[in-house]
């Protein structure tokens, strides 16, 4: 688990590190809002989308720490060259690299939590392994901010990609994979085509109705709160290193508290009925709604912080349950596939598109609001999408008993 969340930590600082830089490289290649969106969304999520299922293939077939090894190695290299960048294009090249090398991190790292706890237990793995995210995008945001207020965007980036590197050994020599072990083998009718896979999966109303809510939290996700310390510097007048020390300590601790209270709940509660795996996300994407608008549309600082730190804690604590319940009706041997086909669609749309549309918008509102307020009502509209997230999880929820397979 540690290994594990030391992966998940480093592909979350690489991915999420551009959300602090993104006012310093907009003055240094005088980028509009919507090559930022661009920059941080579009660029990450081609290839870490289009890779995910075929690589998920390789990691339910073969040896996931090997894989996982190989990504994590890749895409610190290409973080560190993006601090190499001579312009926004190269800069660009290099974030569509780091996508392609995290493509091999979190499918085949949930596939093994999947396979290393039973599964009344997993809720509460996926939470502690779901730190690793948001703790990763605070450490981004807090290490990147104090190391680009004081030596530059160019050297934030070279640091996290050293960093990140460094744990590659320890994947390599730590990490096991049961395959190898003679107790639990690979058996020949767990090798099942990539076609007979997704037609099994694509099949269960549960699956489908999950993979959409997930989507649409990643839109949501990833087009908006990418754009949160833009709006604190633009709207409350913080300096880079203070507003990604300010989101950063409360993305760390609010996914501290949301994970670990979030997987818990989401365990006792299906113990009782699986349904509520998908019950349980749906209500929380309903309740964090109001949540971040009230945040956004705080007069202060003072005001904000305690708002968006609840919102964070609801927004964390329900990711847990949201992807038991995909672990639920996937299948052992297609578990790797199943996060991918999630995270194919949830990146293209939510990550490629969300933060196009946020900077989109924030463009289209400024020249009559003002930079500040036209983001606001940017980020207040792109959040929008958490009723539909809520929405299809809920529909998900009776579906879970039929389609459940071990």
């Amino acid at each position: 688990m540690l290994v594990l969340f030391l992966v998940g930590a480093s592909n979350y600082i690489d991915r999420n590190i551009i959300g602090v830089l993104l006012e310093q490289v907009k003055t240094e290649f005088h980028a509009s809002d919507t090559r930022l969106g661009l920059l941080s969304g579009l660029s990450f999520a081609v290839l870490y989308a289009s890779l995910g299922i075929p690589v998920a293939r390789w990691a339910d077939l073969g040896n996931r720490k090997v894989l996982i090894t190989l990504a994590l190695a890749a895409w610190s290299v290409m973080t560190c060259l993006c601090g190499f960048a001579s312009t926004f294009w190269q800069l660009l090249v290099f974030r569509f690299a780091v996508g392609a090398g995290e493509a091999g991190a979190i499918p085949p790292a949930q596939s093994l939590l999947a396979d290393y706890w039973p599964p009344m237990a997993r809720a509460r793995a996926i939470g502690i392994f779901n730190m690793s995210s948001t703790v990763g995008y605070g450490v981004a945001l807090v290490l990147g901010g104090a190391i680009a207020q004081a030596y530059g965007w160019r050297a934030a980036f070279i640091t996290v990609g050293i960093l990140g590197g460094g744990f590659a050994p320890l994947t390599y020599f730590v990490l096991k994979e049961p395959r190898q072990d003679a107790r639990y083998p690979l058996r020949s009718t767990d090798r099942e085509s990539t076609l007979a896979a997704m037609r099994n999966l694509l099949g269960k109303p549960a699956f489908r109705n999950i993979v959409a809510g997930i989507v649409l939290y990643f839109l949501m996700s990833y087009g908006a709160l990418v754009f949160i310390v833009s709006f604190m510097i633009r709207e409350h007048g913080l300096s880079v290193a203070r507003s990604g020390l300010t989101f950063g300590t409360i993305s760390a601790f609010g996914a501290i508290v949301g994970n670990l209270s979030g997987g818990a709940l989401a365990d006792r509660l299906a113990s009782r009925d699986i349904a509520w795996f998908a019950r349980l996300g749906g209500w929380g994407m309903i309740v964090a709604l109001p949540l971040y608008e009230l945040s956004l549309s705080a007069p202060t600082i003072i005001v904000m912080v305690p708002l968006l730190f609840l919102a964070t804690v609801v927004l964390t604590g329900l990711i847990p349950a949201m992807f038991a319940a995909l672990h639920a009706v996937c299948g052992s041997k297609r578990r790797a596939l199943a996060v991918a086909v999630a995270f194919f669609f949830a990146n293209l749309i939510g990550l490629g598109l969300g933060p196009v549309l946020a900077g989109s918008l924030s463009d289209a509102l400024s020249p009559r609001y003002g930079l500040a307020e036209g983001l606001r009502y940017a980020l207040m509209t792109v959040m929008t999408a958490f009723v539909p997230a809520g929405w299809f999880l809920l529909r998900a929820a009776p579906h879970i008993k039929t389609d459940a397979e071990p």
